[in-house]
């Protein structure tokens, strides 16, 4: 599924789990450091060890009891997933992979082995195709997998394939330690301020709709001195609240990446009015195009 799905899930276990006093509340808070600590392979002490064997019966059996008792992973792709829903996911026994891959690409490219999750990455490359980053941070892919071109558009194909490689317009690193392919952007979303810094949106609207009381945002500030940013806030919390979180979150975040101000709106982006693409991709140039008088009317003094 996408990360929306996963960040649904995410923000409605939350809640459940947040409501819980008590010794239940103290068995969660134990699954998720533990099972963190041991999706990180960090020591544990055997009293540790003793308890995540506690917390396996009693909290993560149950959880995968809700989806059926025979779920073996689930996989995230179609977008970035966010490292502390991964993470989340995970510990509570949910095994999350994520993957990365393109039409173009037959659809794959790379997918976290389930033996060594690496939530913040996408996974080493799968055998039958190489992978290598360009001078801009471009992620390139070669490989059997690769199409041979788009049907009758030479011009196009030839845009976006050169020497056999594959232009993806995605933007990431390699770990050189282990071959695992991070994606942190799309290229032609990063936003390059007033002052000359790449910024990644991505980054800063997965760290705000991670807050159960927002549903949606998109970050805005290409060739500006600041960033602002769109919301789409849940219908079920007061809209009081979220200058209160983005505060929070602007603590998190880098000088230049800090949102300086925000506009609510009522309206969800959704594939029916063209704002979300069929893998509940944000369409930002539409977003921007319907609100750009709120966009621009951030900077008038």
């Amino acid at each position: 599924a996408v990360p929306r799905f996963y960040q649904n899930l995410y923000n409605k276990i939350n809640i459940n789990m947040k409501k819980q006093t008590g010794f239940k509340a103290k068995l969660i808070d134990a699954t998720i450091r533990l099972g963190k600590k041991r999706l990180l392979n960090e020591k544990m002490t055997f009293f540790e060890k003793l308890t995540n064997s506690l917390v396996e019966v009693l909290v993560r059996k149950k959880i995968k009891k809700q989806f059926g008792g025979n779920l073996r992973a689930f996989i995230s792709g179609g977008g970035a997933l966010d490292k502390e829903i991964g993470e989340f996911l995970n510990s509570i026994g949910l095994p999350t992979l994520q993957g990365y891959g393109l039409t173009e690409t037959s659809p794959v490219v790379s997918c976290n082995p389930i033996h060594k999750i690496k939530v913040e990455t996408v996974g080493p490359p799968f055998k039958g195709n190489k992978v290598r980053i360009a001078k801009d941070g471009e992620i390139l892919v070669k490989g059997e997998n690769v199409m041979l071109g788009y049907w009758n558009k030479k011009e196009e194909t030839a845009n976006v394939i050169k020497d056999g490689w594959l232009y993806t317009g995605d933007v990431g690193e390699i770990d050189p330690e282990d071959g695992y392919l991070k994606i942190t952007d799309r290229k032609k979303d990063i936003i390059v301020s007033a002052g000359g810094d790449n910024i990644s949106p991505a980054k800063i609207e997965n760290m705000i709709t991670n807050e159960q009381e927002i549903d949606q945002c998109i970050v805005y500030g290409d060739k500006k001195n600041y960033l602002v940013a769109l919301i789409v806030p849940n219908k079920e919390f007061l809209k009081e609240k979220i200058n209160n979180i983005i505060e929070n979150v602007n603590k998190k975040l880098t000088l230049v990446e800090k949102i300086k101000k925000i506009q609510l709106i009522d309206e969800n982006f959704s594939i029916e009015n063209g704002l979300l693409t069929p893998t509940m991709k944000v369409r930002r140039n539409k977003v921007i195009a319907k609100y750009k008088n709120i966009f621009e009317n951030f900077y008038k003094k």
